[in-house]
């Protein structure tokens, strides 16, 4: 059981942590013809998607209700419908993700009531869904509000049919914020293997793993799940739930559908891809193929030839806590010794990791751990850059956002292939950084003459 400790610090010095209206909409950019719709200020939206655009190098769907000193001390409902209204007219999608942010939250914006106002004077955009996200700058991180959006998209597209008919060769997909659209393709090619059909809520794979359009360009998003196939989760034998912070989410689901669920708190290592695959054997009562055996052997080869890069090494970890959870497990299942693990927001499963100490603090924090405990390799976002230079140690780049390397986004970790991926990077990471000894000269030696 690792203890938790709370810097007493009364402010965030160097932030860790991305807000939850950037994890709400990140979801939402994983639907198809959707427009993630932030109820704030024009600068708030402006800067969470140049995040978006740094980190994915895609054109990026995310409109405002343009909140400004008036409207929140009045009032900003007139807003809501106004936008509302207007993205129906303009872009014409199926979905938008309406999503609360600090300033709407704080003024105490009513948002289901202001959805409601906008059916009655707006009866001819009924047939676009209008979920709506509470999602406050001032709690949680990125990987809450994301999972805050997986459920109230369930809550509000998913028909509630807990008995009937079900499709025994289709599952449903619960993933959450700390899997890349690099990851989900992986993974539904891991799903697929065994003859079963995947639905992803949400795929950000299909939409922001780079990829041109016939078109040119929408407005709205590209590619990922779409709002039939959503409906269609009623349907599905099973759930696969990938991710402690996506409970909540698979809780609501199951309640919707009567259909079973199997979760998993990540897909990163040998043990955790062993029941991934033996689950989908079970689920689709099917052998496991071949080539997953081929690449189990691959993975225990890397692990026995990396070895001795890990032993005894120190590592640093910080991010949300699916992520930072899944990569300290790894690297202390392959030897290392995490001495510093900073996490952005408290979660129930940073007490079950087997370290000594997690933090709740931000780069700062993790900086000070990381310098007191000599740590050799620090794993964090593109934030993370000067400290590791000041640290002198290397960087794992890993989280949200990472804008100074391309195709970041579409790095796969999980899985047998994905887990070798890593622990070739990491290795040489720490071969690269290795610092031979200078051999011993003494004084007294004597040149030859």
């Amino acid at each position: 059981m690792a203890e938790i400790l709370t810097p007493a610090k009364p402010l965030s010095v160097n932030p860790l942590k991305a807000s939850q209206p950037i994890g709400a909409s990140l979801a939402f950019l994983g639907v198809a013809d959707c427009m993630p719709l932030e109820h704030g200020a024009r600068g708030c939206t402006s800067f969470n998607k140049l995040y978006f655009m740094r980190h994915f190098n895609e054109p990026i769907a995310l409109q405002t209700t343009a909140m400004d000193q008036t409207t929140t001390v009045l009032g900003a409902d007139d807003n809501v419908v106004e936008a509302l209204a207007t993205i129906c007219a303009k872009n014409a999608p199926k979905v938008i993700g309406l999503v609360t942010t600090g300033l709407s939250e704080m003024q105490g914006a009513d948002v289901p009531r202001t959805v409601k106002a906008f059916r009655t004077q707006h009866p001819e955009f009924a047939h676009v869904a209008v979920v709506p996200v509470s999602a406050s700058d001032t709690l949680g991180c990125l990987e809450t509000g994301f999972a805050a959006a997986v459920e109230a998209m369930i809550e509000t597209l998913v028909p509630r049919r807990p008995s009937g008919w079900k499709n025994r060769d289709q599952v449903n997909v619960l993933a959450s914020a700390s899997l890349t659209p690099g990851d989900l393709e992986e993974l539904r090619a891991w799903i697929e293997a065994f003859g079963l059909t995947p639905i992803l809520l949400p795929d950000v794979g299909s939409s922001l793993d780079g990829h041109l359009i016939d078109q040119g360009f929408s407005t709205l998003t590209y590619g990922g799940v779409t709002r039939e196939e959503i409906e269609r989760m009623a349907d599905s034998a099973a759930t696969l739930v990938i991710g402690r912070s996506m409970s909540r989410a698979a809780d609501a689901l199951q309640a919707r559908t009567g259909a079973p669920d199997v979760r998993f708190d990540q897909l990163i290592g040998l043990q955790a891809s062993d029941a991934f695959t033996e689950a989908l054997a079970e689920l689709s009562g099917r052998p496991v193929p071949a080539i997953f055996g081929r690449k189990r052997a691959q993975l225990t080869d890397a692990m026995v030839d990396c070895q001795f890069q890990f032993g005894g090494a120190k590592i640093g970890v910080s991010g949300d806590s699916d992520l930072l959870s899944a990569l300290v497990e790894f690297f202390h299942g392959m030897g290392a010794n995490v001495v510093a693990a900073v996490a952005s927001a408290r979660s129930p499963r940073l007490a079950d990791l087997p370290i000594e100490d997690v933090a709740i603090g931000d780069l700062e924090d993790f900086e000070t751990l990381a310098r007191a405990r000599g740590a050799d390799l620090i794993v964090a976002n593109s934030h993370g850059v000067e400290a590791a230079r000041r640290l002198g140690a290397t960087l794992l780049r890993a989280g949200f956002p990472i804008y100074d390397r391309h195709g970041a986004h579409a790095d796969a970790w999980i899985g047998y292939g994905g887990t070798r991926r890593l622990i070739f990077a990491a290795a040489n990471l720490l071969a690269a950084h290795y610092q031979e000894l200078r051999p011993y000269i003494s004084r007294y030696k004597q040149a030859a003459e």
